[in-house]
């Protein structure tokens, strides 16, 4: 009977993931196709250039109808073979490669290509059992090779590092590409082409792609710290140099590790196993703090260098799982999911407490991936049960009428209207695949490695395809072996289904969180106070004169910085100081709660408006308060360039649309990783709607003056001393300009001081 409810429950759980991904894809075809993107609140396509530009989230939308080319293989899997080749033949229709249009190189790789190469496989396979696809002539293995010819471009860089974007009609030279002036690039976008283009080569016989995507490893492999074997994580494409120094394993790096341990898996090649090991034995030297991964000085590995992790760091525990190392796995991951019981979801970003640091969850598929990994490890019913609970909250928290909407807030639950492509490419299939029995596969699926993006390579490319003409490297030897360095990457082979195993290492974190622990408890302060007495112990053994200093230092555990609302108050006529914004602080620059007036200025925007490159306009920034829009570059970049072209402090305004104080928490801004010092001037950030009414006042009167200051020293500005009856004038007339200036007709009056 236990096991007769036990299948009913889990083919439950599996039907119901099969009507989430119809209600997600359907509400796609019927609302979005063919866009790139739904805009599930909206019910409408996201459509690049027809919405409000969204900075750099937007790189990834090229007209490739992602969300196609992502459900082609996943069809397949289900056995839907009928909507599997109707897919394939949308493709070949209506996907066109020659646009001119600027897409992210990493993003279209890992998505578009990886998408067609996957789906390419599996129509071949087809093919070849002759139950479908008679008809085909490799068109999908023709338009991937075509797209990464498009790619090829960003690779003409003097250190064989790809440019971050490119033109896929035009380039990267070309005068009409509008792209080429970059100079950095993160370390996941440049290390994360092996695999596609690996397969392309393979599959195809042109040697291009595997070389070039190799070369961009071979150039971040030598720009690894020699002293720690960490890596940065953006870099200078040109020179090498690093650009951003914090490393671990979260965004911006993340698919890096992936790739050299997948690229083992799927090439056979050693010297990707060795670098992945060298780099795995830093890591859990330097930024594994059980259950914690926290990020640390590339150079200094043993100063943290942030007090918050991301969420995109949730693939880690499935990478451990692929190389062996189960007990960290099942640590971390036991971690995130106390963090989802608190907050529902994974925030963008948490604390080393598990506060929200950011609030916002695009429908991320990284913890479920994790978890489908450790179920096949472990064989616990333990991770079936947290599956079940990403559906229930899924389907509860984010469903609406026309798909699934991300989360702009876990705190308010007020959602975005936004369904991003890996949300269908990756979330229903590792869920689908989470409580299916590998027999009732269509295929063997142990015979394929999953890309970042969960398109499926067949490991047989290996031994089946020959290895490109000069691609072969010597073998780097690592210094440091542990069991599994020379293991088969098979989780089910070294821990062959053993549900307490895990349960014994979860059991410790089984309160990390404060979720349904005893009240008057404070295990995350036991574990932190863990933490730091164990550091104490390994400095204690170095400098053992210096005890009692280390104690005081180390035995303190801060708690978390409260946010200090700022205010942006408009001061200049028709407002006088009536119109008040709320804005969020930065952690440097000019501490404006130490500034009795705050700091007085005129407004103006920076050219160009992300403030990412050369400063085009100095001369009016100069000695005035400068705007600049989020996204591109880090805030620290922008503040460096807005002050050294003259300025006197900086707005930072966010770029995601309908952001407001009014629904997202303040946060802080925060540094690049570098030492700020240099940034002296004051810096604020407001959100979109707050953002609009500045940006709408500068439109509307040209020269507008402003205060910065902590909102608890809101200036009241008296009255003019010319008289009352000057002041009452000037009163009516801010009146009447409030009630038929356009950009102040959607204003949320809470908003406003009168």
């Amino acid at each position: 009977m236990f096991m007769f409810c036990s299948l009913w429950w889990v083919l439950n759980l599996q039907e119901q993931i099969l009507e989430m991904f119809d209600h997600a894809y359907g509400s796609y075809m019927k609302y979005a196709y063919p866009a790139d993107e739904l805009m599930p609140l909206s019910c409408r396509g996201r459509v690049r250039g027809l919405e409000p530009n969204r900075g750099d989230i937007d790189d990834s939308l090229g007209n490739l109808l992602f969300t196609v080319c992502f459900i082609l293989f996943f069809a397949q899997l289900l056995n839907r073979l009928e909507d599997f080749e109707e897919a394939v033949k949308k493709t070949v229709k209506d996907v066109r490669l020659d646009n001119d249009v600027v897409v992210s190189v990493f993003e279209t790789n890992i998505r578009v290509l990886g998408g067609l190469l996957g789906a390419h496989v599996m129509a071949d396979l087809l093919k070849q059992r002759g139950e479908k696809m008679q008809w085909y002539g490799d068109e999908l293995l023709h338009m991937a090779k075509d797209l990464g010819y498009r790619l090829l471009p960003a690779f003409n860089t003097t250190s064989g590092l790809p440019y971050p974007r490119v033109n896929l009609r035009y380039g990267v030279v070309n005068p009409l590409s509008r792209t080429g002036t970059e100079t950095d690039t993160c370390t996941a976008c440049a290390g994360t082409m092996i695999l596609e283009f690996a397969a392309l080569s393979r599959l195809s016989g042109e040697s291009v792609f595997e070389e070039h995507a190799r070369k961009a490893l071979d150039v971040l492999w030598e720009k690894r710290q020699r002293g720690s074997n960490l890596m940065g994580t953006v870099i200078n494409i040109h020179n090498g140099d690093w650009v951003r120094r914090d490393s671990g394993v979260g965004a911006g790096i993340d698919s890096y590790y992936e790739y050299l341990m997948k690229a083992y898996i799927l090439l056979g090649d050693n010297v990707y196993l060795e670098r992945f090991n060298t780099h795995y034995s830093a890591i859990m030297k330097y930024i594994s703090q059980p259950p914690l991964l926290l990020s640390v000085h590339m150079h200094n590995p043993t100063v943290n260098v942030r007090s918050w992790m991301d969420s995109l760091l949730a693939f880690f525990p499935g990478l451990q799982v692929l190389r062996g190392d189960l007990k960290p796995a099942i640590e971390t991951h036991e971690m995130l999911y106390q963090v989802t019981k608190q907050h529902k979801f994974l925030p963008e970003a948490f604390t080393t407490e598990f506060r929200v640091h950011w609030g916002q969850h695009p429908l991320r598929p990284e913890f479920a991936e994790s978890t489908y990994f450790l179920y096949k490890a472990t064989g616990d019913p333990y991770y079936l049960k947290v599956g079940q609970s990403i559906v229930e909250k899924l389907n509860t928290h984010t469903r609406v009428p026309c798909g699934f909407a991300a989360v702009q807030d876990v705190r308010t639950g007020a959602h975005e209207d936004r369904m991003d492509s890996f949300f269908l490419a990756e979330m229903f299939k590792y869920l689908y695949l989470l409580f299916s029995e590998k027999s009732h596969l269509p295929f063997d699926i142990d015979d394929y490695i999953f890309t970042t993006e969960a398109h499926l390579l067949p490991v047989s490319l290996s031994t089946s395809q020959p290895a490109c003409e000069g691609n072969n490297t010597d073998l780097y030897t690592t210094q440091v072996e542990d069991l599994f360095t020379y293991s088969c990457p098979s989780a089910q082979t070294l821990f062959p289904n053993n549900p307490s195993f895990a349960k014994t290492i979860r059991d410790s974190y089984k309160y990390l969180t404060g979720v349904g622990r005893a009240p008057h408890t404070s295990p995350v302060r036991y574990l932190l106070f863990y933490l730091n007495v164990k550091l104490l112990l390994v400095l204690m053994d170095v400098f053992r004169h210096s005890f009692y200093l280390f104690f005081l230092i180390f035995m303190h555990t801060p708690e978390e910085e409260e946010v200090v609302p700022h205010i942006v108050q408009l001061i200049s006529p028709p407002f006088l100081g009536r119109t008040v914004l709320t804005a969020g602080p930065a952690k440097f620059g000019m501490d404006l709660t130490k500034q009795e007036h705050g700091v007085k200025g005129s407004i103006v925007k920076s050219v160009p408006y992300t403030a990412c490159g050369h400063i085009e306009n100095p001369i009016e920034l100069q000695g005035h308060i400068a705007l600049a829009l989020r996204g591109d570059c880090m805030f620290a970049a922008k503040a460096r360039r807005l002050q050294e072209a003259g300025a006197i402090g900086v707005i930072f305004i966010d770029q995601r649309e309908d952001s407001s104080s009014a629904e997202t928490p303040l946060f802080q801004m925060v540094g690049d990783g570098e030492s700020t010092d240099d940034i002296t001037v004051p810096l604020v950030f407001l959100f979109s709607r707050e953002g609009a009414i500045l940006t709408g006042a500068l439109q509307e009167h040209q020269n507008v003056d402003v205060l910065l200051l902590p909102k608890e020293r809101q200036s009241r500005l008296r009255p003019p001393e010319s008289g009352l009856a000057v002041w009452g004038m000037t009163a009516i007339y801010n009146k009447n300009v409030m009630s038929s200036c356009s950009f102040l007709q959607t204003i949320d009056m809470e908003t406003i001081n009168f």
